[in-house]
């Protein structure tokens, strides 16, 4: 089996060049480069590959502090409302990532979201943030086959011992190093806060006087940035799956002087969390649950550890076998996680995993899983680059790879099995060659003019939801919406929750203080069926879960 993400471990021959921190010193004036940037004048026509939907390209400046120097160009869909004569404005969305297309988002899963009467009264916009997908992409590869033959030298998930560790370090060198020749200057222009800039040009081109605004997952922290560097344009902004934004930015006190990003979210505390709530829900579920004979929780550590010893094999589609080991079984555990639909098909596969009485079976019931999860591996994806390109360039992080192997460790032996994967996804960023001189840090507890709405599932794989609690005390014109259930984000989870996203879009009215709801859907309490939240999982799903095969 391929890796999920892994970097180069050759064509290095020199380390430590790299400046391997950006700044700490925000802009003095955030929102005032906006003021003196030519709006871009956008011209809609019908997309060529999704008929009910509308395309155009957005010219923006690379460098808000030359407003009038070079630019680049943003690719934007919408999906027009379907009541023109009752048009109120736009909704724009941000799927998360980084990294995550704001175009292919709003393509896939428009049509399904918020109800009848949202979708009549507003476009849904959505865009690929500077840098991602259709909106001048940062390559640090000249083709897709330099790419894999990079990509291919890390042929694991995420290192386990010290020996995968050195590897994954190198490589993140490699990978850095190839950044630093070829991604251009897009790469010292990709914060957030620049993001949160284009945001309102585009605002002010689809001629919304106010910012109505929908983030999921990363997207949360687009829309808190977007709300403290903007808060007297706030008509609308949901944070949904919520990254605490002091942890993301700079951490608290002294933290990120040895604590990577990632290690300060704490989204292994969260993933295992959800692991447990897996096993629990199983458990109840008896027979309709394939993996429910003994301890589902039990079980499952035995094969992880029978798995660190050595992977099993598994047979390909071409009559030979491939080794599944301890780390691809986290990482599809992970993934699985993400949304409970997918919770039936990860446990057919945990059981045929298990026994291994028809080794066939369970490697068709992790293709199955991972069909299902939307993991790709024919085609390179912008996979690191990307998320590299904000992630890097946002927050404060320790320069030097060690901190990522103590944090991994640590996390590890808190959070079972998922410390690993989460830490070590960033840890390119203690070489990363950007730096944006122009990203926010904060103040992040400046008032609105309406209220934010802060949305946070209770077992969250990817943004616990302790986040979403400490956000909603940071700023101070918002209200907590909590689900208790699993999965990331709330999307097409609860009835209850849509209803009071639906009104907050039209009214602008918040939920009552201590709102809480309740899942639609227990997993193996009902046969399992087919959701509109399988579609939008590959959208959430970090890049340490994608490409594979």
């Amino acid at each position: 089996m391929k890796k999920f993400f892994a970097f180069a471990v050759a064509l290095c021959l020199s380390v430590g060049v790299l400046t391997p921190t950006v700044s700490a010193e925000s802009a003095s004036d955030p929102g005032l480069e906006t003021a003196r940037a030519r709006v871009p004048r956008l011209d809609w026509r019908q997309c060529k590959s999704a008929k009910r939907f509308e395309c155009t390209k957005a010219r923006v400046p690379l460098d808000y502090d030359d407003p009038d120097g070079p630019t680049i160009r943003l690719a934007l869909t919408r999906l027009p409302a379907s009541k023109p004569a009752r048009r109120v404005g736009s909704i724009f969305l941000n799927p998360g990532g980084p990294g995550g297309s704001g175009v292919g988002f709003v393509q896939a899963v428009g049509r399904f979201l918020y109800s009848d009467k949202v979708r009549a009264r507003y476009d849904l916009v959505g865009f690929d943030p500077r840098g991602i997908a259709g909106s001048r992409p940062i390559e640090c590869f000249e083709t897709y086959d330099d790419a894999f033959a990079v990509l291919d030298l890390a042929p694991f998930a995420f290192p386990v011992t010290r020996a995968e560790e050195r590897m994954w370090i190198e490589s993140d060198r490699v990978y850095a190093y190839a950044c630093a020749a070829m991604a251009g200057r897009i790469m010292d222009h990709m914060s957030t806060a620049n993001v949160a800039r284009d945001m309102d040009l585009l605002r002010r081109a689809v001629g919304d006087e106010m910012m109505t605004f929908a983030g999921y997952s990363y997207g949360s922290y687009v829309g808190s940035t977007y709300a403290n560097m903007f808060p007297d344009r706030v008509r609308a902004v949901i944070i949904d799956g919520v990254i605490d934004p002091i942890s993301y930015a700079t951490g608290r006190g002294d933290e990120a002087e040895t604590l990577p990003i990632d290690a300060r979210l704490k989204s292994e505390q969260g993933a295992y969390d959800t692991l447990l709530s897996f096993f629990a829900t199983c458990d109840a579920g008896g027979e309709q649950c394939p993996f429910s004979d003994g301890s589902p929780q039990r079980r499952y550590a035995r094969l992880a550890d029978e798995l660190l010893e050595a992977p099993i094999e598994l047979p390909d589609e071409e009559g030979g076998t491939f080794p599944f080991t301890y780390a691809d079984l986290v990482v599809t555990t992970l993934g699985s996680m993400y949304s409970p639909f997918s919770w039936p098909g990860f446990a057919e596969f945990l059981q045929e995993l298990d026994t291994l009485a028809h080794p066939a079976r369970a490697a068709a019931a992790l293709q199955a899983v991972r069909a299902q999860l939307g993991l790709r591996g024919d085609r390179y994806d912008q996979i690191i680059e990307g998320f590299a390109g904000v992630w890097c360039s946002d927050g404060d992080n320790p320069d030097q790879p060690s901190a990522w192997a103590t944090s991994a460790r640590a996390a590890d032996l808190e959070n079972p099995y998922f410390g690993r994967p989460w830490i070590w996804s960033s840890s390119i960023c203690a070489v990363w060659p950007g730096q944006d001189d122009d990203r926010y840090i904060g103040p992040f507890d400046n008032e609105t003019a309406n209220d934010v709405l802060i949305i946070g599932n209770i077992n969250d794989p990817a943004t616990r939801y302790q986040d979403a609690v400490s956000t909603a005390r940071i700023m101070p014109t918002s209200r907590l919406l909590t689900l208790d259930g699993s999965g990331h984000t709330s999307l097409f989870l609860s009835a209850c929750v849509d209803r009071h996203v639906n009104r907050y879009l039209l009214t602008g009215e918040v939920p009552p203080l201590g709102t809480v709801c309740d899942v639609d859907v227990v997993p193996f309490s009902a046969p399992a069926r087919r959701s509109v939240a399988t579609e939008v999982t590959p959208f959430l799903l970090p890049p340490t879960l994608i490409g594979s095969d």
